[in-house]
């Protein structure tokens, strides 16, 4: 019979997956609230466990710490190991909750990013019904004014004082968005003709921000077509229709990003997602569901 091999440590996935995430032992171990020496010798442990070694300096002695192709295996199934374990305990030693979380959302960051974090949610919390409601900022910050989300997530500037950064301040970023030009390959841009765009509709942040944007730099346009979905905006584009602006990570491989001073186009402000609670919404449902997006984006970035 053969012997069995020896299980995971979750202890030492952790701290493996915040070295991978940090990329370096010293912030790994700020990170945790553990000494560096302890973080080493964790790794250790790790290695003659496996058999492997998972880290390497990169440029020698001193340089940043990265993944050999083994950790790069190791940290795929480590993730996948360390949110499950989340998930069950959650599940099993968290009282049970029940009742309705009202959560309003960006459709486009709602479509890419929450559909697995909500689905692990779910599982968690089988008793927990979520009504998700997708709108623009402006929107959702109207009506969670008026006591009608318990949750909302939403887009602000990351630079005080442009265009798009008219909401107020306080909450919790969840989530950076780097923005570009994004072009479909059978768009033909003409010299000195207005820039065609391919935009949300009013009163849409990003809609907002680049026509600033393109009126202070000179830049005359025209607006083709307005779809107020992600999937209608991609689909434009990919026609060669005009161009858009999405954030980085959510642009499909298919379509082009244009370098700015190339094309004579503005820089694009770097904006983030930002979660606000009720200040009402102590019930445990609504608080479980806010520390699971917290925790469950800021692990996500560490992926990114």
């Amino acid at each position: 019979m053969p012997t069995p091999l020896p299980p995971f440590d979750l202890d030492l996935l952790r701290s493996f997956m915040a070295i991978a995430d940090s990329g370096g032992f010293s912030r790994a171990a700020e990170r945790i609230g553990r000494t560096q020496s302890t973080i080493s010798l964790q790794i250790k442990r790790l290695e003659a466990g496996l058999g492997q070694s998972l880290f390497q300096r990169e440029g020698g002695r001193g340089g940043r710490t990265v993944l050999t192709p083994q950790g790069e295996v190791l940290l795929t199934y480590a993730r996948q190991i360390l949110h499950i374990s989340d998930e069950a305990r959650s599940r099993l030693m968290e009282p049970e909750v029940d009742g309705v979380v009202r959560l309003g959302t960006p459709e486009d960051f709602a479509t890419v990013h929450l559909a697995d974090v909500l689905a692990r949610f779910t599982r968690a919390h089988p008793r927990v019904a979520l009504a998700v409601h997708c709108d623009f900022t402006v929107n959702l910050l109207d009506a969670f004014s008026k006591g009608q989300y318990d949750l909302v997530l939403f887009k602000r500037a990351l630079q005080p004082g442009h265009a798009v950064d008219s909401v107020p301040a306080g909450g919790t970023g969840v989530w950076r968005e780097d923005l570009v030009w994004v072009a479909g390959s059978r768009l033909v841009l003409s010299r000195g003709e207005p820039l065609p765009l391919v935009l949300a509709p009013a009163p849409d942040v990003y809609r907002r921000g680049v026509l600033t944007a393109l009126d202070a730099a000179g830049r005359p346009w025209r607006i083709v077509l307005t779809s107020p979905s992600l999937a209608g905006l991609q689909a434009a584009v990919r026609a060669g229709l005009g161009l858009t602006v999405l954030p980085r990570e959510m642009v499909p491989p298919d379509l082009v990003i244009l370098v700015e001073a190339g094309h004579q186009l503005p820089a694009l402000p770097a904006t983030e997602i930002v979660l606000y609670r009720a200040p009402g919404a102590t019930a445990s449902a609504a608080t479980r569901l806010g520390d699971h997006i917290v925790q469950s984006l800021e692990r996500a970035a560490g992926q990114v």
